[in-house]
């Protein structure tokens, strides 16, 4: 699911910065190639996992460079599901979803200062 209005769409970052204030948040950058990555965070309940995934693409240097600037594109959350993959279109529990709004509006403050 796309979370719509997530308040970081568009924002810009440095690598090095955004590397380090994800990090901090609890984010791991996983998949990445020289002009995207992606920035996951799990969130655990009741024995499911949950991802929210932060997509971002360079707009100048590339993502071996800490100056290369990159932008925030859409952001998403799913399900885990075995062996390994998120499930978009399962419902995402209201508990969940405000923990991922609470890290994002953290992830808009950090980028914003």
């Amino acid at each position: 699911m796309i979370i719509e209005n997530n308040g970081i769409k568009g924002l810009k970052s440095d690598l090095a910065h955004l590397d380090e204030v994800t990090t901090n948040l609890g984010f791991v950058r996983w998949q990445w190639e020289y002009t995207r990555a992606t920035y996951d965070l799990k969130i655990e309940e009741k024995g499911s996992e949950y991802f929210l995934r932060v997509n971002t693409r360079a707009e100048s240097g590339r993502l071996e460079q800490p100056h290369a600037i990159l932008y925030i594109e859409e952001v998403y959350i799913g399900k885990a599901t075995f062996p390994h993959g998120l499930d978009y279109a399962s419902p995402i529990p209201d508990s969940i979803m405000k923990i991922a709004s609470q890290k994002l509006a953290q992830l808009k403050t950090q980028l914003s200062e």
